[in-house]
């Protein structure tokens, strides 16, 4: 039977019955390369869903019949692209499949630093009544700034602007924008958010965008909010920044490395929320990108069966 393998645990059910005919194989929760380079060889798939772990060259040439690498979500920077393109290996994502969970997130993250939803929590728990020494900020009318204005980026803006906010956005690629939505430069995000979000994809590129000199220039006390990759930030310069009060408050969803190791200087740190790289992991999504991967690499299967 031809081969799938699942550099995860598992796959939802609708995703499963889209592939019945194939071996479905899985790498399991933490799956490293030699793990994957030992399944390939071992099994030899047509296609890899990518949930977990990186899928370089070594990974594609120990499975010569590799024809389409498809991602569990929108994220492709695990993937190494170019290797892929020189092998001829299709690589497709299922692109706005968690775009509904990962803004809620966002959301999530931004109310939390903007209402100080954790410290509060801590501080109830351990008995206190802060109500007479406590001001949380208000984010109707003041400036959200968004990088990236893809699916999830999007679907944020129409978040932000019923909160009332004024939504400034860049994005190169992004065309027919929402009314709401003010198509800025990156010196305009720096200079007039209040609150900023990260929404693109990472890049050689953009690798660092939040950084020393970038964090500089935003206003003091500006909300940072990060549910896209942890490579967008330097991590060493936010925490600086977090400490100096020229951020006022960070949630972040993901991180340079991952999982984050046991000492990460994040740790501990009171104005700076963390979740494990958990926005787009809920029921509906986790269907929805099975779903999305299943069809994808079919579909690159259907085709080019039909053109040889």
């Amino acid at each position: 039977m031809t081969a799938i393998l699942v550099t995860g645990a598992d796959l939802a059910p609708q995703a499963l019955d889209l592939l019945e005919g194939y071996e479905v194989i899985y790498a399991g929760k933490t799956p490293t390369e030699d793990d994957l380079v030992a399944l390939c060889r071992a099994h030899d798939p047509v296609a890899i869903v990518v949930r977990y772990g990186k899928v370089g060259p070594a990974v594609m040439d120990a499975a010569p019949a590799l024809k389409v690498i498809s991602k569990h979500g929108s994220g492709t920077d695990t993937i190494d692209k170019a290797a892929a393109q020189a092998r001829g290996i299709e690589v497709v994502a299922a692109v706005g499949a968690n775009a509904a969970a990962v803004a809620e997130q966002a959301l999530a993250l931004l109310l939390a630093c903007a209402k100080s939803v954790v410290a509060l929590d801590a501080r109830m728990h351990a008995g206190h009544w802060d109500k007479a020494t406590h001001k949380s900020l208000e984010l109707g009318g003041r400036t959200i700034g968004l990088i990236g204005l893809g699916a999830i980026g999007l679907r944020f803006a129409r978040m932000a602007d019923a909160l009332g906010m004024r939504v400034l956005g860049f994005d190169p690629y992004a065309k027919n924008l929402p009314a709401y939505v003010q198509a800025v430069d990156l010196a305009t995000i720096w200079a007039e958010s209040d609150a900023i979000s990260l929404h693109c994809p990472l890049t050689d590129d953009n690798r660092g965008l939040l950084n020393a000199e970038t964090l500089a220039r935003c206003k003091r006390g500006v909300i940072v909010i990060n549910t896209a990759r942890g490579g967008l930030i330097e991590e060493a310069a936010l925490l600086a920044a977090v400490r100096s009060g020229q951020v006022a408050m960070a949630g972040l969803d993901s991180f340079a490395v991952e999982p984050m190791a046991p000492g990460h200087p994040f740790q501990g740190e009171k104005n700076i929320v963390l979740s494990p790289h958990i926005g787009g992991v809920t029921s509906d999504a986790y269907v929805n990108m099975g779903v999305g991967a299943a069809k994808n690499l079919l579909q690159v299967l259907a085709r080019q069966t039909t053109s040889v």
